[in-house]
């Protein structure tokens, strides 16, 4: 008899769904196309660590992290995540990201992170050391360093096992037309992964990011196994 084991939801959730028609070779000038936004998320860069330094005394003295200040880091990973999706990794859309933190509903890739109204006060002190593991992750999956942070600041084509992964898939696209279903699953598992670690590490939440490779546009709900 298998035995249906259920693991709740993480508080990050991402959504994301490939356009059903895909130029070509569109995907060789996306980054050109992008530069403004570049511009535009390294202020918002520097902008979301100063707040994670001011969240990490907010939490340890409150055990609450200020809702502004929330709302603003969620913004940031979710304009960083829409670019990357569109030009350096995944590249699974042709729609050009919109200038906004706020949540675009008709965009491909959404992102929200549920928001803690209460966080450990003593968990702030050490998460530092808890993420080191998926920090190590982290960095064979994105790039050849190792910070989390570095998601969002790796603008560097197919870096990584997923930059790789998604040259690959463009190429296939190049080629045949279409962009390969399996590696858009593998790719999203991947960059979910990644981004739960970045909200663990930037104390959005204390739910430990799983090991587990959630694969897929659509955020499971919840895992099965037998």
């Amino acid at each position: 008899m298998n035995v249906m084991l259920s693991t709740p939801a993480y508080p990050l959730r991402v959504e994301a769904t490939p356009d059903p028609l895909l130029t070509r070779w569109m995907w060789l000038f996306k980054w050109i196309f992008a530069i403004p936004h570049y511009i535009v998320l390294f202020f918002l860069q520097v902008g979301f660590l100063l707040v994670s330094v001011v969240a990490f005394f907010c939490i340890l003295v409150t055990g609450r992290y200020p809702r502004p200040l929330f709302d603003f880091s969620v913004g940031v990973i979710r304009w960083s995540t829409r670019v990357q999706y569109y030009c350096s990794m995944v590249l699974a859309t042709d729609k050009y990201p919109p200038f906004t933190l706020k949540d675009v509903p008709e965009y491909p890739v959404r992102v929200d992170v549920a928001y803690p109204e209460r966080l450990s006060r003593w968990l702030v002190l050490v998460k530092w050391l808890l993420v080191i593991p998926q920090l190590l992750v982290v960095g064979m999956l994105v790039t050849s360093g190792w910070s989390a942070y570095r998601y969002m600041e790796d603008y560097s084509p197919f870096s990584g096992l997923i930059g790789l992964l998604s040259l690959v898939a463009v190429l296939i696209l190049a080629f045949t037309g279409r962009y390969p279903r399996g590696l858009f699953d593998l790719l999203m598992g991947l960059v979910r992964w990644t981004l739960r670690v970045l909200a663990y590490a930037s104390l959005m939440t204390d739910k430990y990011p799983p090991f587990r490779l959630d694969l897929g546009g659509p955020e499971p709900t919840a895992a099965t196994s037998g």
